[in-house]
């Protein structure tokens, strides 16, 4: 294959650039491609035709699902769990403890985080552990996610606020609710939250 890309016969269907690392276990989906000076760590599953850019880390135990694109310099920590389409932009940050010292050992402390299917993380952006964040969501370049955020939320700031709401293709929303790429149309909840009412 191209580009230093090659096949791994524990994956079939997957391509793995020669200057990245598969530890045993770990579960890759096929159309999967995984780039330069990546490494993945064990018990970690990827699901298919995902993205993996270069200088990635993944795991231990890690999960990310089908069709995520993971851009440049991202380490994905045990306890993160990406749903599907999931887009995390170059050196975005996950944290795995609220707390961390050096010379403390908080391994037993990691807390989950869960990324909702379709959802944006823009580049440098960072995800506090511990949190939700919903389905569809964007939270913009250099934000900091010290909560949990809604489906469809625009966040930005740090700490992130929600600034509006976008559309399942990433659109932000006018006072019409309408997507302007799509057509599809949503309403506010009673619970203070988005939801699609159709095309």
């Amino acid at each position: 294959m191209s580009s230093g890309l090659r096949e791994d016969a524990r994956f079939p269907g997957v391509s793995i650039h020669q200057s990245s690392y598969v530890d045993d276990p770990a579960e890759i989906g096929a159309g999967t491609v995984i780039w330069h000076f990546c490494h993945v760590l064990p018990g970690s599953v990827i699901g298919r035709n995902c993205s993996i850019g270069q200088n990635v880390m993944i795991g231990p135990r890690a999960v990310i699902g089908a069709g995520c694109k993971i851009q440049n310099n991202v380490s994905i920590y045990e306890g993160v769990i990406l749903e599907d389409d999931v887009f995390c932009g170059p050196s975005c940050v996950f944290t795995n403890v609220v707390t961390p010292r050096a010379f403390v050992s908080r391994k037993a402390e990691f807390a989950p985080t869960r990324v909702g299917r379709g959802a944006t993380i823009g580049a440098n952006a960072t995800i506090v552990c511990g949190h939700t964040i919903g389905a569809y969501a964007f939270v913009a370049a250099g934000a900091v996610v010290t909560r949990d955020v809604l489906d469809f939320a625009l966040m930005a700031g740090v700490p992130a606020l929600r600034k509006g709401w976008v559309s399942r293709a990433g659109e932000p929303l006018g006072r019409d609710l309408v997507c302007r790429r799509e057509g599809r149309r949503y309403r506010e909840t009673a619970a203070g939250g988005l939801e699609e009412v159709g095309p």
